[in-house]
């Protein structure tokens, strides 16, 4: 395999999966560690991937991928993710919908049940569930995302304080492989916790190119969620991790 082609599989893997060990890229590329270790200092220093201790990610920490770029990302994953969520969401539950195009997905999914009485801080969810009669929508309150429609801040987590969801579909920007939750955003960590202190059970909607992912903003431990519902099943520390809290996995 030419150098070119081993460092766009390389960059296809970590992008996929958002982190990947020298390990795991050298059994799936057929090559020696030291020469993964070679070609991760190379992207590094292209500014193509980040190197870490083990292994390789995704090069910015402080903000995440454009939102346009991410509503195409992963479109048919979303849509099996989302088709899953809605399996577990009865007609009539209430519940709280987060930001993020994988949130928008089961947004689109729910459209089939009937009755439900939703929260949202996710302008593109509201929309998308707006024309439907039989649903009670909420929008929170506060500072606009532009880059996304997200809603953040104090106002609307203290806004999210008067309700009850029977769930709360929340989507994350990476998961730790020791299964720490994720954000680049501080402020929709707020709006994202509240949320989860008034929801009976918590579902993390999310692909697979999250897991291992690193971002700047803890939301919190894995074991604050009931279920994950993803792509593809987690592997290694991260599925040991998901595992030893107990953590539901659903395959879509």
């Amino acid at each position: 395999m030419r150098k070119a082609e081993r460092y766009e599989q390389v960059v296809e893997v970590v992008r996929r999966k958002g982190f990947a060990t020298v390990e795991d890229l050298s059994l799936r590329l057929g090559v020696t560690a030291q020469t993964i270790r070679r070609d991760i200092r190379a992207l590094s220093a292209a500014g193509t991937l980040r190197k870490y201790h083990g292994g390789a990610g995704l090069p910015a920490l402080s903000e995440g991928v454009a939102y346009k770029t991410r509503k195409i990302r992963n479109v048919e994953a979303k849509r099996r993710i989302g088709a899953a969520v809605c399996a577990l969401i009865p007609d009539g539950a209430s519940l709280f919908i987060d930001t993020g195009t994988t949130c928008e997905a089961v947004a689109e999914a729910l459209t089939v049940r009937k009755g439900l009485r939703v929260v949202t801080n996710n302008l593109h969810v509201a929309q998308h569930l707006a024309e439907r009669t039989d649903f009670e929508l909420a929008v929170a309150g506060g500072f606009i995302r532009n880059a996304d429609g997200g809603v953040m801040g104090d106002p609307a987590a203290a806004f999210l304080a008067q309700f009850r969801f029977d769930a709360a579909v929340i989507g994350i920007s990476g998961i730790d492989t020791d299964g720490t939750l994720m954000e680049y955003d501080h402020r929709e960590v707020l709006v994202t916790r509240a949320a989860l202190r008034r929801a009976r059970t918590a579902i993390v909607a999310c692909d697979a190119g999250k897991f291992g992912r690193p971002a700047l903003v803890c939301l919190g431990p894995v074991t604050d969620v009931d279920t994950l519902v993803c792509d593809a099943p987690p592997e290694g520390p991260l599925a040991a991790a998901i595992h030893a809290a107990g953590v539901r996995v659903v395959v879509a």
